[in-house]
């Protein structure tokens, strides 16, 4: 092909540009050659800046050549364009496809220069993923050390858990494919590894950790003191992140929240003065607010912590208690193997019917089963019963109050029942350093982990009892320890409690003596619930900051409002508005103070709606988690509203 051609000449042309376009791609895994990538990107380019030379063919045939006739309507003020389009001559059809040539060239390089540079953005994201889970990798590669595991199983076993350890397992998958697939010394495989890894960080671990095996020193106590190391590093990365996030909130408030009120209060006083500002308060309502607010979320999604976040971690074991006894496949049992299967379905319907509130709470998600058919059924009840009024201005003002507790339908069940697990889930997750420090302190003591979970279930630690007591169970009905842990990790489900028991199972199925795993677990889990407690503590305040500013807003409309807007409309009613000036008279008699009222409500849906999964985002790492500041302020302006007029 032709572009496949482009391709081996641009390489052979310029060696040098692309060197680093390769070694970002490697670092970056895509598992890409640089001529195949460089095709991706010439493909992608012409295309899209073909699909922008048209855009621009159309902007110039709308914008500079026909007649334009324009009118205001609706509630948004505005209407699409009138267009009378002549015959073009030919030197307007060749200005035309000169701006679309002008369009198509600039976006097509702009395009390629972004494709060229997007596998180091992709390089910079690992690297960023990869330092934030370091430390926790380190530890289970000490725990392991510490049990006696060689170097190449700890790299594989690591590997083999990236659902948990992310983008470090990935990296150390490089080590197991040289091994064990090309034949390389694992000292050379982790030299290779060091190379091409996107992290300074993890490179500079590897060339010490070449260092230490080559030098014959011991490899236990240089990975304990690197856990240390990496426990201080995380705590001080969180502070920087804290402080960029207390940033970001003050420029949301400042921006999104402040701006926009600022905006809306001039636009109302100039269409008070006789100038027509709806199309723009429209635009900074439904356009600015909702975009702004959406770029703020993945911004701050994008620098996150993510491994403070409450995440839920599904892995597939299975699970042999009896793998040692002999399966003999017989004929005629197919009956009572469909038996057992119906008998399992009836098992799962009685136990959803005796706690339906656990199957929900599992996933949240699940709410919306039942809440978005109880919202339609609500919506098309409301369309029933609502005069179908001529005046689409009316209808839509009898209506939107509906829509949005349509919403709440949807939103409440979801937030009410995501906040139950999450609290239950942290309830647990703060109940874990204590809960592996005794058991470490009573395997010190000689008994084993099995006869230490006996001795904790007569401690009170929280909400983790309950779940000591399960695994107690267990262990009576003869489960091995490390099962037990496991069906522990199933239920609960999220990735800390997943690192806890993928490190003490795999230490436990080396050695008796877990003392010292158990306290490296511990410690690592104090560490993690001690970087939460600091990033909410210093967050809450700004939890509170976007509720004092979303109540600010709210009252600033209220007043705005109340004072001004429905003076001039019962003056309007009562047709006293002699000595009124002729500009708000026209204002009052056309409607477009119903419009600006509506608008200033929505308004304040708007901005609640975004504003309350900001301060989740920012407060608890996790929009989901913002639900529940969404639904309560949608309620505080659904209220103030409906009470105030």
């Amino acid at each position: 092909m032709i572009i496949d051609r482009y391709a081996q000449w641009a390489i052979g042309r310029r060696p040098e540009k692309y060197q680093s376009v390769r070694q970002n791609l490697l670092s970056a895994r895509t598992g890409m050659t640089i001529a195949q990538y460089l095709t991706y990107c010439v493909l992608v380019s012409v295309v899209f800046g073909a699909i922008i030379g048209i855009m621009g063919y159309l902007i110039a045939m709308m914008l500079f050549f026909p007649e334009v006739h324009t009118s205001l309507f609706n509630i948004f003020g505005t209407v699409i364009p009138e267009i009378n389009i002549a015959q073009p001559t030919l030197p307007e059809m060749l200005q035309r496809s000169l701006v679309a040539v002008l369009f198509f060239i600039i976006a097509t390089l702009c395009i390629y220069q972004l494709l060229l540079r997007y596998p180091g953005m992709m390089k910079d994201n690992r690297s960023v993923r990869i330092n934030l889970t370091l430390h926790n990798a380190v530890s289970y590669m000490y725990a392991m050390r510490r049990g006696g595991a060689e170097i190449l199983p700890i790299f594989k076993s690591l590997s083999e858990n990236a659902d948990i350890y992310g983008e470090v397992a990935y990296e150390c998958r490089q080590v197991v494919r040289d091994t064990e697939y090309f034949g390389v010394d694992v000292v050379s495989a982790i030299r290779n590894l060091s190379l091409t890894t996107p992290s300074e960080k993890l490179k500079d671990f590897l060339e010490d950790f070449v260092s230490i095996i080559e030098s014959g020193g011991n490899v236990a106590s240089f990975l304990g003191s690197r856990v240390r190391v990496y426990q201080d590093d995380a705590r001080f990365q969180q502070q920087q992140f804290l402080s960029t996030l207390q940033l970001v909130g003050e420029s949301y408030v400042t921006l999104f929240v402040a701006g926009p009120l600022f905006l809306i209060i001039i636009m109302v006083v100039v269409g008070l003065m006789g100038t027509t500002s709806i199309v723009q308060m429209a635009a900074v309502i439904y356009g600015l607010i909702p975009i702004g607010s959406l770029i703020f979320i993945i911004f701050v999604d994008m620098i996150s912590l993510h491994t403070d976040d409450v995440r839920r971690v599904t892995r597939k074991v299975v699970l042999r208690e009896f793998r040692d006894v002999h399966v003999i496949k017989q004929e005629g049992d197919e009956s009572l193997f469909s038996l057992l299967h119906r008998s399992d379905r009836w098992r799962n319907l009685r136990e959803f019917i005796r706690h339906p509130l656990d199957w929900f709470m599992i996933d949240a998600k699940r709410t919306f089963l039942i809440s978005v058919p109880v919202m339609l059924c609500y919506l098309v009840f409301i369309y029933t019963v609502v005069p179908q009024y001529q005046d689409f201005e009316l209808y839509l003002n009898v209506v939107d109050d509906h829509l949005i507790i349509a919403l709440l339908i949807v939103l409440v069940p979801y937030a009410a029942l995501f906040e139950i697990w999450r609290r239950k889930v942290r309830g647990i997750e703060e109940s874990v350093p204590e809960f592996l420090s005794r058991l470490s302190g009573i395997n010190r003591v000689g008994l084993t982990p099995a006869r230490a979970i006996s001795v904790l279930e007569k401690t009170n630690l929280g909400l983790i009892s309950y779940e000591i007591h399960r695994i107690k169970r267990d262990l009576d009905w003869g489960g091995l320890f490390s099962d037990a842990l496991v069906r522990f990790e199933h239920r609960v489900q999220t990735a800390a409690i997943a690192r806890d028991v993928t490190l003490i199972t795999k230490a436990s199925e080396m050695t008796g003596d877990i003392a010292e795993i158990l306290a490296i677990a511990a410690n690592d889990a104090r560490m993690s619930e001690t970087l939460k407690r600091e990033r909410l503590g210093d967050m809450i305040i700004y939890i509170i900051v976007i509720y004092l500013a979303y109540a600010v807003f709210v009252f600033v409309v209220v007043v705005l409002d109340w004072n001004f807007l429905s003076i001039l409309r019962d003056m309007a009613t009562g047709g006293s508005l002699d000595n009124v000036p002729s500009s708000l008279m026209s204002i009052a008699e056309g409607g477009s103070l119903t419009v600006i009222s509506r608008l200033l409500f929505h308004a304040c849906l708007i901005s609640a709606f975004f504003s309350g999964l900001i301060a989740g985002q920012m407060g608890e790492g996790s929009v989901k988690a913002g639900v529940k500041h969404a639904v309560i302020m949608l309620v505080i302006a659904l209220i103030i509203f409906n009470l105030a007029f």
